[in-house]
């Protein structure tokens, strides 16, 4: 029986404080979701004075990244280039750049998704809570 990496409360925890901290250290207002590799929510923190429809994108993003097993921008670039036909993509309606998976042992264990500034500086706070877990 194969047996999976899952992320913890413990882990949820530490993703959302350390996403936080970089936000704050950049004067950014975000909104951090994290989610199951099912792209299920497990935790959700909008920072002050972020705008409410950020914890809907953030949330979007992180399910994304999970369901699609890969950055959101590898979504964000197929729809640019020109796959327009991608949009339709049932369950995926966050293919913005700044939902980020989660990996363990090269599996997807969950992602992080982040919504409130420019897409490359919600991807790098996104990546500052996951690296907060990473060994």
């Amino acid at each position: 029986m194969q047996q999976r990496s899952v992320l913890t409360l413990d882990d949820v925890n530490a993703i959302l404080d350390a996403a936080q901290q970089e936000a704050e250290d950049n004067g950014w207002a975000v909104t951090i979701a994290v989610a199951d590799d099912g792209g299920h929510l497990l935790g959700l923190r909008r920072l002050d004075g972020a705008a409410p429809m950020s914890s809907y994108v953030a949330t979007e993003k992180a399910r994304s990244a999970a369901l699609g097993r890969k950055e959101t921008q590898v979504f964000e670039d197929m729809i640019n280039g020109g796959r327009t036909a991608f949009l339709s993509a049932p369950a995926l309606q966050g293919m913005l750049t700044g939902g980020v998976p989660v990996l363990a042992e090269g599996y997807v264990t969950g992602s992080v998704g982040v919504s409130g500034v420019k897409p490359d500086q919600d991807a790098q706070v996104a990546k500052a809570g996951i690296q907060a877990i990473s060994s």
